[in-house]
């Protein structure tokens, strides 16, 4: 194609852009912030907090760009093999699973500004700071973008646009507009509240560089999570999660205190010298757009990354995702489409990815007692299951492993649906009574 458009230069729009240079003489990244200005973008008020990169998304970041886990490093980022990370579950900590995917520690900017200066370097991609204010159709085709820069408007042809506008995006407002069909939202409320601190970090090499601890519904903790990663320049970046009422550690004191809750990893965060304020956020709902099933969609336009689906951030989807976004993307393009026609080959293979995101964090957030539904059919027999698989991750490898390559988005949830997997777990839990 000549020219492709994505609008959003958040870490699903430049994993698209990544994908699209490889088809387009152009690609055009239109967003509101400068780009090029390095740290944290004002757009991504959750760039605080902590962000996970799964085993998944680490595999399809280096499969983007060759050593990036090299370059991450040299920038700060911390190596995090499965024998540095230890996860606890209700306090019981769980089995370590030799030959589990590696993975990396670090800050949403840090791993949010390489993969911009990746994309960026790219000789054929440019950026444009401006606000987007609309799309321009040529009959059932998109064939280009508005937008506004200073009080002045101007337009950007195109032979695809991406929307990476994220969980606001104002895409479905913008095809109603036109006259197209909106995509039906679901929501699902899950109301969390979470919390993040820094802290200084003594050891150059800590032996454990990223630390898990999850209180499941049984309990009655009422903080859900606390997790710690050793991140650059020497610190330790740690938050804990709370649900409905419970909104953990708003003050340092709290902070503190409640981080000296969890197994004895914590403490040695705990009693290190806190670094600036606590930071919060609340994240009221997960949310899904359903594109692919509507039954008119122009030609020429994707949507990518939280525009599509944003999941409860406490089970670290959301950089993963966008990962494998673009690698739909990357396939549907090398297949040679016809971009006059509308994209449902794309749409197929990201409502893979999508439905199984989905399916995973829906079907843990259904588990919480103050989420009401929607239930899907069979929930109760589907959740005992889980339950049994998850018990069994704490003390048998086999189920571990499998538990682990799905969460990580290096499998699909089907995977545990195996009748194999369901009786393996059920022996390791008898064994472990």
């Amino acid at each position: 194609m000549d020219k492709a458009v994505v609008l959003g230069g958040s870490v699903a729009g430049l994993l698209a852009a990544r994908a699209l240079a490889e088809h387009a003489q152009s690609v055009v990244v239109i967003d509101r912030d400068d780009l090029h200005v390095p740290g944290r973008r004002p757009g991504v008020p959750q760039g605080t907090q902590l962000h996970a990169l799964l085993p998944g998304g680490f595999l399809q970041l280096e499969r983007l760009f060759p050593g990036f886990g090299r370059q991450a490093v040299a920038q700060g980022a911390v190596e995090a093999p499965p024998e540095a990370r230890r996860s606890y579950l209700d306090g019981r900590l769980k089995v370590v699973v030799p030959g589990d995917a590696d993975s990396l520690a670090g800050s949403r900017p840090l791993l949010e500004g390489l993969i911009r200066q990746q994309v960026l370097r790219l000789p054929n991609v440019k950026t444009i700071t401006a606000r987007a204010t609309g799309l321009v159709f040529d009959g059932a085709v998109t064939s280009g973008v508005r937008y506004e820069v200073g009080g002045t408007a101007g337009t950007e042809n195109a032979d695809l646009v991406v929307d990476a506008m994220g969980r606001s995006s104002r895409l479905s407002d913008w095809l109603e507009q036109a006259g197209w069909e909106r995509p039906e939202m679901r929501r699902m409320s899950v109301h969390l509240n979470y919390a993040t601190a820094l802290f200084r970090r003594r050891a150059d090499k800590p032996q454990h560089t990223v630390v898990l601890a999850l209180n499941s519904p049984r309990t009655s903790a009422a903080v859900a999570g606390a997790a710690f990663f050793a991140i650059e320049d020497g610190r330790w970046m740690a938050m804990m999660a709370g649900y409905a009422d419970n909104r953990p550690g708003r003050t340092p004191e709290d902070f503190v205190r409640r981080l000296r809750e969890f197994p004895p990893e914590f403490h040695e965060v705990a009693d290190s010298e806190l670094l600036g304020d606590v930071q919060t956020y609340r994240h009221a709902d997960s949310r899904r757009r359903d594109f692919h099933k509507l039954s008119r969609f122009p030609a020429g336009l994707v949507p990518v990354g939280d525009a599509v689906a944003s999941f409860n951030p406490v089970y670290g989807q959301g950089i993963t995702a966008a990962a494998l976004h673009a690698a739909c993307l990357s396939t549907y393009l090398r297949a040679g489409p016809d971009l006059r026609q509308p994209a449902r080959e794309f749409l197929a293979l990201q409502q893979v990815v999508v439905d199984a995101a989905w399916s995973m964090s829906t079907s843990a957030d259904l588990a919480l007692p103050h989420v009401d539904g929607p239930y899907p059919r069979g929930y109760r027999f589907s959740r005992w299951v889980s339950r049994q698989i998850v018990d069994a991750t704490v003390t048998d490898i086999a189920t571990a492993r499998r538990f682990n390559d799905v969460v990580s988005l290096c499998e699909h949830p089907n995977a545990l649906a195996r009748p194999g997997v369901i009786l393996g777990a059920l022996r390791a839990n008898l064994r472990a009574r």
